[in-house]
């Protein structure tokens, strides 16, 4: 067996880093955010194989400076911030983490609408502060799912499994889809959707989806999830559309830019739920999408197939 270099570029939880050092050299980043585009250049100059994140950016500029470089394992079930044209014409397999995170996101994406409906940061907050003083008729008065319609816009793996958890709270459910005979378009799900839950990859077909006319389209009412990926939403469009009361609220696990920058207006708009990209953060979930990275670079380092290779 051929010893190889590989970098990955942030501690991963679980014992699957162990298996990877067990059989080749393994330099890990150390720090709690990615590597500077300079650092990762340097860091992956010789190395055979690369366990990327998808806050990495790999490119071709990186693929160049990376000539030994055989396989690159992405953390993540998307590859949107892999070239993948620019790694098949230098001969760099990429693999990905597919299925691994559907239940865990769909299911934070149930708890997002939740929190979102029954107003629960807000709730929450005002506990805190002191403001509970009795039983209020009044307040917080949020929307109720049962018997209500929820649009899912792209009907994958997680948007299958966001469907069935609809089921169980008597939610009607709509959904677009390019394949699926029994989905409708996706303006009339717009107007249709008490809540509109975003599924859908990042391509340069559904980057900016959700813009300021299909928010228009929206109940002024309705909520939208999204836990997908932040370009999806035209970001200044949603803010606009909270700050005028022209939408019930949102819930972000994703955002545009990710994460946002001190003074970004995200942070201040009103009925917005917002969480660090957390879809995929069960213990079990993320050990697993470890597991799958490493069984990837250990079959392309070894001059196999990778058992779970990305697409695009």
């Amino acid at each position: 067996m051929t010893v190889a270099r590989c970098f990955v570029t942030r501690r991963l939880p679980g014992p699957a880093l162990e298996r990877l050092a067990a059989e080749h050299e393994v330099d890990v980043w150390p720090e709690p955010v990615p590597p500077p585009a300079e650092l990762l250049r340097e860091r992956v100059a010789r190395a055979a194989g690369l366990l990327a994140l998808l806050t990495d950016r790999v490119d071709g500029a990186l693929l160049d400076a990376a000539p030994e470089l055989r396989v690159v394992a992405n953390y993540a079930v998307g590859v949107d911030n892999i070239d993948l044209e620019a790694a098949r014409a230098r001969g760099v397999s990429v693999g990905a983490t597919p299925g691994v995170l559907t239940e865990a996101t769909a299911d934070l994406t149930f708890a997002l609408l939740l929190a979102a409906a029954r107003r629960l940061p807000e709730a929450e907050a005002r506990v805190r502060a002191g403001g509970w003083v009795t039983w209020d008729p009044g307040w917080p008065l949020g929307a109720e799912l049962h018997g209500a319609t929820l649009g899912i816009v792209g009907l994958g793996r997680i948007g299958r499994a966001v469907a069935r958890r609809a089921e169980g709270f008597g939610l009607r459910v709509f959904h677009t889809s390019r394949s699926d005979p029994g989905s409708i378009a996706l303006g009339d799900l717009l107007e249709q959707a008490d809540f509109v839950s975003l599924h859908a990859p990042l391509t340069s077909e559904t980057r900016g989806l959700i813009d300021a006319a299909a928010l228009r389209r929206m109940k002024p009412t309705a909520y939208l999830v999204n836990t997908a990926r932040g370009p999806l939403v035209d970001q200044p469009a949603l803010i606009e559309a909270l700050r005028e009361g022209r939408l019930a609220g949102a819930a972000l696990d994703v955002t545009d830019p990710e994460p946002p920058q001190p003074g970004d207006p995200i942070l201040d708009a009103p009925n917005l739920v917002l969480v660090p990209h957390i879809g995929s953060a069960t213990t079990a979930t993320r050990s697993r999408m470890a597991d799958m990275a490493v069984d990837n670079l250990l079959a392309g380092l070894a001059g196999e197939p990778l058992p779970h290779p990305a697409h695009g």
